[in-house]
């Protein structure tokens, strides 16, 4: 007998097992939306009150089982002002599903035969038994604190009462995925078969279980290890993890608090008494900016700039086979490496073999790091470095679809690369530039095909950072952003597109950031209060820190740069140079010298270098409040951002958001730079701005372009 629903199929066998297949149409995978709902809890009605049927195994038509929640309904919710007690009514009706599967008296099973993650685990749990599928791709785990949120389809109960509070708590505060044999271990499904026996081992266990039960629905139950303030764990896992929480959010993601709250109350009572406790932290997290935020940027537009939504339509797609890179220092070698991982032949120069072989080992150095771990085969590292061709001529371009420039920061040293490669490259070949400041519009004139000409920003260590910053010259065709594009797709990688300008968008955005830093230590602040506040805002390193890092010999030839080609004042580097000069002189360039702004010992964990004192001293009672800090190193950063608006350098808020969360490390808090001003409110923005360059210098000072927007309210997200 077959009953077929709008977003799933219902089938009883013989044995009276109702097979009940999720399939939403005319999506990729499976979603919770209100037709689903719809149609699950007639299922779960007809299993329920229809004689013949003895139970239910609950599985998916698609690849993977069920990914939870349809995260753009709750970007939109947030966006028609959703209040947190209507927000903590979301889920009320899965819920309600949820607990009648659990008692109304007959068996539920869950063959999970793919990804299930969020509400997709939620049901899985609402389930008296869950068999998950042996096979790579069948991760199972509660993500939802990644997006500001925390599971409201019982999660924080179900969890710590089928594997206890302390076994559950790390699966809830990092979201983490759980491959098959891990979630077996730990107890979160029950058992793990094969994906022929999947189906027909779940329901074995139905007619095995006529009168299953939760354990939670059993008189006399308590939570596994414990729960309350008398629990042996208590003080580890709340008193402990509360601080330790603080601590890594600086209060700035009210998930993981809101999560840990939840188990707390909700583990001390019942289970529907604990459900509300649940929605009730959740309404206050989906009324708040952050998650709206972390959904917005991370998820829906990341998942939409890595999916090449916004590629021109202008080519057809064709994958890269064949790519040069040129220059084998840390960058160039770093872009080999992903190249040849997704399966491209790579063509690496240098001017000498030696300098390209070294810079060949950098892919075996991690391939073979990698091998120790057990995280690749020898066959795979094998493969890898064999797509690799290191060399000095530039007779080995030919046959490359794409290069890549990636040599010293030079107008002439890049001039001369462009020639000898295009001499031996095809008409269709496209050629990149991987330069970070220098403009691409000025690099293409060096070009026989400036159409054919674009920039390729790659951050370093390019096999860990994300991101690829799309730079359109002038002259760059529809064709070219296309084609770009669909390399960096095949790397894996996101890419954002921006316009033409110097520094395009992240160096202008990142060097505001570290020349603010510079200056406030000029001014006498605190060094320690700098690095601190930038921490305490949510950057991922402190602006002294990130300056070591990328060296202030670059910095001053970047400001020198600017300054030749009369954009100095258009970088806002004036207030930095003197302390870049200055570093330059004493020759602390920073890491690469064993010391800049901080002391690197060999072997010793790095500190702040003490002669900070003496160059700059600190006027103990003029010190600002680190809120003060804190503001101008977000500010200078959005403001920025905005100014690139305005000036035509981005054409899409996702970009910038996405450029200054994965280059630059800006808070994922505040959904990006531009989220972030949205997050204030123009108005505010503007207003603050206005202070700080009362205080701080007109660098501050918001256009009239941005007074404007801001008296209309014109947000740069419509939601």
């Amino acid at each position: 007998m077959s009953h077929t629903l709008n977003c799933l199929k219902f089938d009883v066998d013989h044995d009276g097992v109702a097979l009940i297949s999720l399939d939403l149409p005319g999506r990729p995978v499976n979603v919770f939306t209100p037709e689903l709902v719809d149609d699950l809890e007639s299922a779960v009605e007809r299993v329920l009150t229809d004689a013949a049927i003895k139970g239910a195994v609950i599985t998916s038509a698609k690849s993977g089982f069920l990914a939870g929640a349809d995260l753009k309904s709750l970007v939109e919710a947030y966006g028609k002002g959703i209040t947190a007690p209507q927000a903590s009514k979301q889920f009320d009706r899965e819920n309600r599903l949820f607990r009648r599967m659990e008692t109304g008296g007959k068996p539920f099973a869950a063959a999970i035969n793919g990804l299930a993650l969020g509400g997709g685990l939620e049901i899985c749990l609402a389930c008296h038994h869950r068999v998950l599928a042996d096979t790579p791709k069948a991760l199972v785990g509660l993500p939802e604190v990644t997006v500001g949120l925390l599971p409201a389809g019982g999660g924080t109960q179900r969890l710590p009462r089928m594997i206890g509070i302390e076994a559950a708590l790390p699966l809830l505060l990092d979201g983490k995925s759980l491959k098959p044999a891990e979630a077996l271990k730990l107890g979160v499904v029950d058992a793990v078969a094969s994906a022929e026996q999947l189906i027909t081992q779940a329901k074995a266990w139905v007619l095995a279980h006529p009168t299953a039960q939760q354990p939670w629905d059993i008189k006399g139950f308590q939570v596994p290890g414990g729960a309350g303030p008398l629990a042996a764990h208590a003080p580890r896992t709340f008193r402990d993890g509360t601080a330790i929480l603080k601590r890594n959010t600086q209060g700035n993601y009210p998930a993981p608090l809101a999560i840990l709250s939840s188990v707390y109350e909700g583990t001390q009572t019942t289970l529907d008494v604990g459900l509300r406790i649940e929605s009730k932290y959740f309404g206050t997290l989906l009324a708040n900016p952050v998650a709206r935020n972390l959904m917005r940027t991370l998820f829906i537009n990341k998942s939409a700039a890595d999916k090449l939504e916004h590629r021109p339509p202008a080519a057809a797609a064709r994958p890269v086979t064949k790519v040069g890179v040129l220059g084998a220092g840390m960058m160039g070698a770093g872009i080999a490496y992903v190249s040849a991982t997704a399966g491209i032949d790579v063509i690496l120069l240098d001017a000498t073999q030696g300098n390209a072989d070294k810079g060949k080992a950098y892919s075996s150095t991690i391939l073979n790091k990698s091998l120790e771990r057990g995280l690749t085969t020898q066959a795979n590292l094998d493969s890898v470095l064999g797509r690799i061709t290191p060399g000095t001529d530039y007779a080995l371009l030919d046959g490359c679809d794409l290069v890549i420039e990636a040599v010293f920061e030079s107008r002439a040293v890049k001039s001369e690369v462009i020639a000898k490669a295009e001499a031996v490259l095809a008409h269709s070949s496209l050629f990149c530039s991987n330069t970070s400041t220098l403009p691409i519009t000025g690099l293409a004139d060096y070009a026989q095909r400036p159409e054919q000409f674009i920039g390729m920003h790659f951050f370093s260590p390019v096999e860990r950072m994300p991101l690829v910053e799309i730079i359109v010259g002038k002259q760059t065709s529809k064709a070219t952003i296309a084609r770009a594009l669909d390399f960096v797709g095949q790397l894996k990688k996101t890419p954002i597109v921006v316009n033409d300008s110097p520094g395009f968008y992240t160096s202008r955005i990142f060097c505001t950031y570290i020349d603010e830093g510079m200056a406030m230590l000029a001014e006498g602040i605190s060094p320690a209060l700098i690095e601190n506040a930038a921490r305490l805002a949510g950057m991922a390193t402190g602006p002294l820190a990130v300056t070591d890092e990328v060296t202030l010999d670059l910095q001053l030839k970047i400001a020198l740069q600017a300054e030749e080609d009369g954009l100095d004042e258009q970088f806002r580097r004036l207030h930095a140079l003197p302390v870049i000069r200055r570093f330059n002189e004493l020759g602390r360039l920073g890491r690469k010298t064993g010391g800049g702004f901080y002391e690197f010992p060999e072997g010793g964990k790095k500190h702040l270098w003490s002669g900070l004192a003496e160059l700059y001293p600190v006027v103990a009672d003029k010190q600002p409040d680190v809120t003060e800090v804190r503001n101008r190193l977000l500010y200078i950063q959005a403001l920025e951002s905005a100014r690139c608006v305005e000036e035509g350098v981005i054409d899409r808020a996702s970009d910038a958001d996405l450029g200054s969360i994965l280059g630059i490390g800006f808070p994922s808090w505040t959904g990006g730079a531009l989220s972030f001003i949205d997050t204030v409110g123009l108005p505010a923005f503007v207003s603050e701005c206005e202070r700080l360059a009362h205080n701080h210098g007109k660098r501050f000072a918001p256009s009239e372009w941005l007074r404007q927007r801001a008296q209309r309210n014109q947000t740069f997200y419509e939601v």
